[in-house]
């Protein structure tokens, strides 16, 4: 698979990105200023802590705990709980332009092995005032019964076989990829990494099949939750209309390459895409906490993942 250097960043640019370079990691009793990163504040992010220390860290003095408890009271529908970390707005990268992404995760026992609703990254769109709907990030790295996955959204793109979701899980092969379509709230949710533990048994909600969003897969699974630091690198460039590329890297191994139609294009969505890292789950009847270091993002992957394992031109 070829690589333009332009769009990857891997050695500058045909157009000068607009991205700054950001760094945090977590070595003070702050946020640097430097990270460009905030605690938001609103009610679901009341059930989370975030907690500065220096007992369990990858590099430098110190790192992120962040822990999510029992919240949401009962009668209130489609509560979260969450203890994410977060872009400040005029930090963020436009929607249309490739940016690299660099954080370690670190699961807390216990690990969840519930099949439960987990997410301990997302990447989405602005949403503006106009907008009408609940926009699913068009990358998020997710758990589920202990297993860690990688999941794609975008609009919903009609099958090219004519054929939508059935009680029958397809075989996609090679060339076509899983998917939940989701034509009522017009988006579709591909699955594009898995661990090495998943079974099909584990993604059968992703039951039908896309040629709208491809999969390259470079010969190495996501690493477990339970085997310590995970460093990741992941680029993200959305394109609803099919123009749309990811990398995502874990320890310096290259794990998949996706292309297609990501993210989402609906009236009143902003111009900007922005990350958010930090547990965030339907609630729940525990406590929960992951571990995060070594934040950066850079136009350039030189900057986030080492050189020798970036893609090459």
């Amino acid at each position: 698979m070829a690589f333009l250097a332009t769009s990857l960043g891997v050695t500058g640019a045909a157009s000068e990105p607009t991205s700054e370079i950001l760094r945090d990691g977590f070595d003070g009793t702050d946020f640097a200023p430097e990270g460009g990163l905030y605690y938001r504040k609103n009610f679901e992010q009341r059930a989370g802590t975030v907690e500065f220390q220096s007992e369990v860290k990858l590099t430098g003095s110190g790192a992120l705990k962040l822990t999510v408890k029992p919240f949401c009271p009962k009668p209130r529908k489609g509560c979260s709980e969450r203890a994410e970390i977060w872009e400040k707005t005029q930090k963020r990268v436009p929607y249309n332009e490739g940016v690299w992404y660099g954080f370690a995760v670190k699961f807390a026992d216990p690990i969840p092995n519930g099949d439960h609703r987990y997410l301990i990254a997302q990447w989405k769109r602005e949403i503006g005032p106009g907008a009408v709907g609940d926009f699913s990030p068009f990358l998020a790295l997710r758990l589920n019964k202990g297993k860690l996955f990688a999941t794609v959204e975008t609009n919903y793109v009609e099958p090219s076989n004519g054929k939508g979701s059935s009680s029958v899980v397809e075989d996609c092969g090679h060339a076509r990829t899983p998917v939940w379509f989701r034509p009522e709230t017009n988006q579709m949710r591909a699955l594009v990494a898995t661990d090495g533990n998943w079974t099909p048994e584990d993604g059968t909600v992703f039951k039908s099949c896309t040629d709208a969003i491809s999969v390259t897969d470079r010969g190495n699974k996501l690493p477990a939750p339970d085997s310590g630091w995970i460093d990741f690198a992941i680029y993200t460039k959305p394109g609803p209309d099919g123009s749309g590329q990811i990398e995502i890297f874990a320890n310096n191994k290259w794990i998949v390459s996706v292309k297609g139609h990501i993210g989402h294009n609906d009236e009143g969505l902003g111009k900007n895409q922005y990350f958010k890292f930090g547990p965030y789950r339907a609630a729940d009847n525990r406590e929960w906490s992951l571990y995060y270091d070594n934040f950066r993002r850079s136009p350039h992957c030189s900057d986030v993942l080492d050189a020798s394992a970036c893609p090459n031109p």
